[in-house]
């Protein structure tokens, strides 16, 4: 037998004579402390669920001792900012013992699975359920407006790729600029200019 029991935030599971540390409980050493909020007991093959707590369910124990937990270093640090801080913490805890585990609710049993069906069963089902033939669609006849429209549009589609090849032509053309064709005539006109004029 069983239960698991919520105290300080954390949930424990506790047998009769278990011994644990839980967050500190305000109680002294040797006294008898009960826990309500069971959300669990289990009984050999029966087991009892809270909604989310057991009604009229304790786990009665003794506080054995008082006391604090190993030291823990808290250690941050910014890195380029100067920034350090260095701090220990002990937290403070109760050892207690399990004395005994209370439920005056009546005991509900396991849920059972449901049973799985058999491939036969399946086979017979999907042979009696028979699938709705799909229908082919019917064409509808198109107008002769919708006839002209899409001529036209095979026209345009057929159109722009002549012109993306010429496009294409004139962009593989080099531009002018930078060849020396027709320079040295210029060249020459301006001598003649300036052999004019002395």
């Amino acid at each position: 037998m069983f239960a698991v029991i919520k105290t300080g935030g954390k949930q424990y599971k506790v047998k009769v004579g278990d011994i644990l540390q839980v967050e500190k409980l305000d109680a002294e050493e040797g006294q008898n402390i009960a826990f309500n909020q069971v959300l669990l007991i289990e009984h050999e093959e029966e087991t009892m669920i809270g909604t989310p707590f057991i009604e009229k369910a304790l786990v009665n124990a003794e506080v054995i001792a008082n006391f604090k937990d190993k030291k823990v270093i808290v250690f941050k640090k910014k890195r380029r900012k100067q920034y350090k801080k260095k701090r220990g913490h002990r937290q403070e805890l109760t050892r207690i013992k399990i004395e005994e585990i209370v439920s005056d609710m009546k005991v509900s049993p396991k849920k059972k699975p449901a049973p799985i069906k058999k491939a036969e069963e399946k086979e017979k089902v999907k042979k009696q359920e028979p699938k709705a033939e799909a229908k082919p669609k019917e064409k509808k006849a198109e107008t002769p407006i919708k006839k002209e429209a899409k001529k036209q549009a095979k026209k345009v589609i057929a159109a722009k790729p002549k012109a993306r090849a010429v496009s294409t032509e004139k962009s593989k053309r080099k531009s002018p600029v930078g060849k020396k064709t027709g320079t040295k005539a210029a060249v020459k006109a301006k001598k003649s200019t300036i052999n004019k004029e002395k």
